[in-house]
């Protein structure tokens, strides 16, 4: 899974509306972003299917992986490279019925217990956090970062972490080596080119 590693940029309505999203996915992918997750928890799939075709058509140009958030159905329709779900929201053999062909990862939150389940399903990828206090889910619970490294130890999978990690602390989160960082507000808000830039500095330790 050597696709799976690196800065993981997410997108957010607020921070990328449909309007500006593919302007905005595009600068992050021209400032050497690989993986971009589509998340938008409102609208129905017909209202972003067009939307979610080009940030597929762009981020294959870039040789990106695009991941959807939470929606199987969509997913497979547009033959999207991945697709992320919540523990919570359904089983990985729910996604995996409907979205047959392409990454799926799976939100563990604090839990090896989840993680280790989602592996021995065939999840592709598990995600930890939040980590810090984070702007776009304010009512996340914050976890410790000993779960990283107990994940590294527990897991043959790739391991994402994700959750108010920005350019003050993402090196408290490289030293941990992850496979991947998430990111929303941190790339998304303001310059893109410029957060993306400082990003990196902070995961070289």
């Amino acid at each position: 899974m050597s696709k799976l590693q690196g800065l993981y940029a997410i997108t957010d309505e607020v921070l990328t509306p449909d309007e500006t999203v593919i302007q905005q996915v595009e600068e992050a992918l021209i400032s050497g972003v690989k993986i971009i997750q589509y998340r938008n928890k409102t609208a129905k799939d017909e209202e972003i299917l067009e939307v979610c075709e080009e940030l597929q058509a762009l981020c294959k140009e870039y040789k990106a992986t695009f991941i959807i958030d939470d929606r199987p159905e969509l997913a497979s329709k547009i033959q999207a490279d991945g697709l992320h779900i919540g523990k919570n929201d359904m089983s990985y053999q729910q996604a995996r019925k409907i979205f047959s062909n392409g990454i799926i990862g799976v939100s563990c939150y604090g839990s090896i217990r989840l993680a280790k389940e989602a592996e021995e399903e065939g999840a592709d990828y598990v995600a930890f956090g939040s980590f810090f206090p984070s702007p776009t889910k304010p009512h996340s619970g914050i976890i410790k970062q000993s779960v990283i490294n107990k994940a590294k130890e527990a897991l043959r999978i790739p391991v994402c972490v994700i959750g108010g990690i920005s350019c003050n602390n993402i090196h408290e989160m490289a030293a941990h080596k992850p496979d991947m960082i998430s990111v929303v507000s941190a790339i998304f808000k303001g310059d893109i080119k410029r957060n993306i830039i400082h990003l990196k500095q902070g995961m070289n330790v």
